[in-house]
């Protein structure tokens, strides 16, 4: 049997046994379903694993949740490939399990030099324009794409929780904060505690089921509007209108949890 006669039949046998707990919502074909996509699991794992300091297993685990979270939200009719659909709920997973444990993640030394850099960067660029320089100005000073920039962003973001105080030492000119090398002016205000966290997800609940799971597709799986639109089975305009719609009254949720 060839490899590539192979695939098909076990693509063909997920997809039956896909229809079938679509059906019958049977636990045994779902633990099925889960041991024959376990690679896909095992891939984000891998990666994962070396960027931060969580066991294999542990992250086996946590990625496993996401794929029983997509088998349960797959829609055959709306003619998707199952691995492209649980991709991002197993990849979210994980990324929210590290998040929430504030991992230490290893950054690359090649981004450790790019951030030291980006210090006098940024200053000299700030002097010559007379405000922030945006990400596309820092990464054409570094000559690196903007893409990089914002994965060495995120980077540090991901890291142990640090202060945007912390200092940074810059050589000749003394020293910078790690909160001046951030190009959005509206950092900060992202930057959730834990009690913040805690408030937002009871706001959540709180939403209508379908914006709440147009923020969730938005902000916590990182699908674009158009994936949203076809996942979800509605137009890009709704979904625009729904994050907008969510956005707000989340703002207005949690403004009132303040009072």
């Amino acid at each position: 049997m060839t490899t590539t006669t192979a695939t098909n039949e076990l693509k063909h046998e997920i997809w039956q046994l896909l229809r079938e707990y679509q059906q019958y919502r049977s636990e045994t074909v779902r633990n099925q379903l889960v041991k024959l996509n376990f690679g896909l699991v095992r891939k984000e794992a891998h990666y994962w694993m070396n960027q931060c300091h969580e066991s294999y297993d542990d992250l086996l685990q946590v990625g496993c949740l996401g794929l029983i979270r997509a088998i349960e939200r797959f829609e055959i009719s709306k003619g998707h490939a199952f691995s492209s659909f649980a991709m991002p709920y197993i990849r979210g997973e994980i990324q929210h399990y590290l998040r929430d444990k504030g991992v230490t993640v290893r950054i690359p030394r090649r981004y450790l030099a790019l951030q030291q850099q980006a210090v006098g960067v940024s200053r000299s660029l700030r002097e010559k324009y007379n405000r922030q320089p945006t990400d596309s100005e820092l990464a054409e000073a570094l000559t690196i794409s903007t893409e990089e920039w914002q994965e060495i962003k995120l980077a540090w973001i991901n890291r142990a929780p640090l202060s945007l105080d912390v200092p940074i030492q810059d050589g000749e000119e003394g020293a910078t904060s790690l909160g001046e090398l951030v190009p959005d002016p509206h950092y900060r205000s992202f930057q959730l505690v834990q009690e913040d966290q805690i408030r937002l997800q009871q706001a959540l609940i709180q939403l209508e089921q379908r914006t709440r799971e147009v923020l969730e597709c938005v902000f916590l799986q990182d699908l674009t509007q158009k994936q949203v639109a076809e996942h979800l089975g509605i137009s890009v305009v709704t979904v625009s209108r729904r994050v907008k719609k969510g956005l707000d009254l989340l703002k207005q949720l949690m403004c009132t949890g303040e009072d």
